[in-house]
């Protein structure tokens, strides 16, 4: 392929079919990807992802292509959910994974949280929780979603206890965001669409009622796009996800990236310990003593078991 001239920028928006590219010099340009580059190695679903730094250039007609990606910082990957051998990329080059949950309407639990942690480690994606809704909590709901909170800020988290409707607690999380590239991951339903229009007010973003058959949202992003906020840096949104299934975990590795988990292993008997049956392991001495919550533990069985060919389910 001849290009008549070459540029670099930053992808900004993937609809799936072509990407939406800001060129250093403040152009916004349309771009496809030809086959033959999204062979070169990269099993993925889709090899280019929001938040990479790419190089595009023109065909003699004038048609816009993405010829390079460069190196990224780091990358926020799950499992692709229908190709169990391949990954989706959510995002790339992000400074900070928000994964908005709810305790109820819908419940996000903490084997779907632990497995976005799990990964955004893996992958040197610093992540924090931000708990939406609590304006919609009864007394017993409020309590539940406060021990949420104090689980992961125990296990080194930050969490935002906020509701994007009435903007109780946002200030604190937008004063953490500001000057990053966040990106803003969750369930359907959770109110992601909410929170971006009050974080970006010009985004336009739409909502939806949850499902009251089945409790939980609809889609109302349909494609991942990055913008500007008004408090400075940039906030990527994408579709709600259902499922995380881990992508290229080493058994061995998988302690690693819990972190309660890989400060209790320093005192576990023998090297290489995976916490399930040997003798003299401090991570179950640990559960068994209450220091550490069975639901953080479930999901590390849970995870470690996901190298097991058709292990995995969407509906983790």
């Amino acid at each position: 392929m001849q290009h008549k001239e070459t540029t670099a920028g930053r992808v900004v928006r993937n609809t799936g079919s072509w990407y939406q590219v800001r060129t250093d010099s403040g152009a916004l340009v349309d771009c496809k990807v030809k086959g033959n580059f999204r062979l070169r190695g990269i099993r993925s679903t889709s090899p280019v992802a929001v938040g990479d730094r790419v190089t595009i250039g023109r065909e003699a007609g004038g048609a816009a292509y993405i010829t390079e990606i460069a190196p990224r910082r780091n990358c926020i990957v799950r499992r692709a959910s229908n190709l169990s051998k391949q990954s989706h990329i959510l995002a790339a080059n992000v400074d900070l994974a928000v994964l908005v949950v709810t305790p109820v309407r819908p419940e996000t639990t903490t084997t779907f949280i632990d497995r976005f942690l799990a990964g955004a480690e893996a992958y040197d994606v610093p992540a924090c929780l931000a708990v939406n809704k609590i304006d919609d909590l009864d007394a017993a709901e409020r309590r539940e979603a406060e021990a949420l909170a104090q689980l992961y800020r125990e296990t080194g988290y930050d969490v935002f206890l906020l509701s994007a409707a009435t903007g109780e607690g946002t200030a604190a999380f937008t004063a953490a965001m500001a000057g990053k590239t966040c990106l803003l991951a969750g369930h359907s339903g959770v109110g992601k669409s909410t929170l971006l229009n009050r974080l970006v007010p010009d985004a336009g973003a739409r909502t939806a009622e949850i499902s009251e058959a089945h409790r939980s949202g609809t889609h109302t992003t349909t494609f991942s796009a990055l913008y500007a906020m008004p408090s400075g840096g940039d906030l990527i949104d994408i579709p709600g996800i259902k499922g995380f299934g881990t992508f290229d975990m080493e058994r061995a590795e998988v302690a690693h990236y819990f972190r309660d988990i890989f400060r209790l292993s320093a005192d576990c008997r023998f090297r290489g310990c995976t916490h399930t049956c040997e003798p003299g392991c401090a991570v179950r001495a640990a559960l068994d003593e209450g220091r550490l919550a069975p639901s953080r533990y479930r999901s590390y069985l849970s995870v470690l078991g996901d190298g097991e060919d058709e292990k995995y389910r969407a509906a983790f």
